[in-house]
């Protein structure tokens, strides 16, 4: 799909002026110069974003607080709901933009994309009935030698307050929307600092929560490196909470970051997650099965099945299996709806990922497909299988974000052996 057939939404959102979203407005002033969003497909630049700076996080966080104790705050459940409820719409309604946006943003193919407007969607609704459900409980006492009936005593919940959230570049629109529809329902307000790398979903998702009715401040952008407005945000006195999904080295420093007023903290950070496969299975399900589950949204996912455990029985037919269905799989741009694999996000992904590709070859891993860049614009690397691998090699032991899947086998049935290897990793598991 060539510029000239996006659509009239898209077409006028890149060719606009971005700056910091705050209280309703964007903000171009005392920016820290200007981004260039490239489309990883491509290699060329389709917007320009400015970058905020820690003065702009200040700002977004006292319109934060200023929404806390708003309008937002004299909002009944009924009426969050409601305004909830608009914004699925809303976003239903651009589902075509959506679309494009996470396409040209991110790199992911056109049928992942399209999936985007109704994810969303689905989180808003669920989140919307949960506005008149969150209550407190009276308590029995019996406190200074009274009995229970002469005691009164309650719970309230009552909002955190601001909440700062920092998202990952791998699916845009939806990890933003994870962190934005819990804070609406709850009556919180946000500060939403985007990955750098795709800032365009954070964007247009605060102009459409406006848009909705959400009033304004409820819902802040500021676009910024993570060590600029990132760090600003995560050790800002004026949030009271930091909601990340990202890396774990970035998780410890937010972590301590957060330390210095006592935020409360929620950390969705890497993956390294098992595959195991069974000499009784059916491979003409598990080896696409296996395949999808390493190589969706080329590897860059927290949940990616990395590490493949197959039983030496079926190892040789899921090996040619997987090796096969890995080099069908159409590699391109995402706006060419019949590719299944995208870029990765960005040149310095697709470096480091083939510094891996290198360390595999070097431990002795063998690649059965894939295993080198493609000679063509874009981030291009194309599903990968390596055979011969164990335990001590880097493909197995960290975690890539790419589409490289590590195959190793066993050879009896021992469940707690199987389970112990599968679980023999740093990270958390999917």
């Amino acid at each position: 799909m060539s510029e000239a057939a996006l659509s009239t939404h898209t077409a006028e959102f890149l060719k606009r002026r971005h700056g910091a979203w705050i209280a309703g407005r964007h903000e171009t002033d005392g920016l820290d110069g200007e981004l260039d969003v490239l489309d990883p497909a491509s290699e060329r630049a389709i917007a320009k974003v400015g970058l905020g700076s820690a003065a702009h996080v200040d700002r977004a966080v006292a319109a934060a607080r200023k929404a806390l104790s708003g309008p937002w705050a004299r909002l009944t459940p009924d009426e969050r709901t409601r305004l909830m409820l608009r914004y699925a719409e809303l976003i239903e309604s651009r589902a075509e933009q959506f679309t494009e946006i996470a396409v040209l943003d991110n790199g992911m193919p056109w049928a992942l994309g399209q999936s985007t407007a109704a994810f969303c969607a689905v989180f808003l609704r669920y989140y919307a009935g949960w506005t008149s459900k969150i209550a407190g409980q009276t308590l029995p006492s019996t406190a200074h030698g009274k009995r229970p009936d002469e005691l009164f005593a309650y719970t309230v919940r009552e909002p955190i307050g601001v909440v700062g959230a920092i998202t990952p570049w791998n699916y845009p629109f939806g990890m933003e929307i994870l962190k934005i529809a819990p804070v609406l329902a709850t009556g919180c307000t946000l500060v939403l600092k985007p990955a750098e790398q795709a800032p365009l979903a954070g964007l247009l998702l605060g102009e459409l929560a406006l848009e909705a009715g959400i009033p304004e401040g409820v819902f802040n952008v500021v676009v910024g490196l993570g060590e600029v407005a990132g760090a600003a945000l995560a050790a800002h006195p004026g949030v009271d909470k930091v909601a990340f999904t990202g890396s774990t080295e970035v998780g410890r420093l937010i972590l301590k970051a957060a330390a210095g007023n006592l935020k409360k903290v929620s950390l969705e950070l890497g993956g390294k997650s098992p595959v195991v496969i069974f000499p009784d299975a059916d491979l003409a399900q598990a080896i696409p099965g296996a395949g999808m589950a390493a190589f969706m949204l080329q590897g860059q996912n927290c949940v990616c099945g990395s590490r493949l455990f197959v039983h030496e029985k079926v190892a040789d037919a899921v090996a040619e299996g997987l090796a096969q269905f890995a080099r069908s799989l159409p590699v391109g741009p995402g706006m060419e709806k019949t590719n299944m694999i995208g870029p990765v996000i960005s040149a310095e992904q697709r470096g480091r990922i083939e510094g891996f590709l290198q360390s595999a070859e070097q431990q002795g891993a063998r690649a059965l497909a894939g295993g080198k860049r493609l000679d063509r614009p874009g981030y291009f690397i194309p599903p990968t299988v390596y055979a011969g691998c164990s335990a001590d090699m880097r493909v197995v032991r960290e975690e890539i974000f790419g589409p490289v899947v590590a195959m190793q086998t066993f050879g009896d049935d021992d469940l707690e052996t199987i389970a112990r290897r599968a679980n023999d990793t740093v990270y958390g598991l999917s």
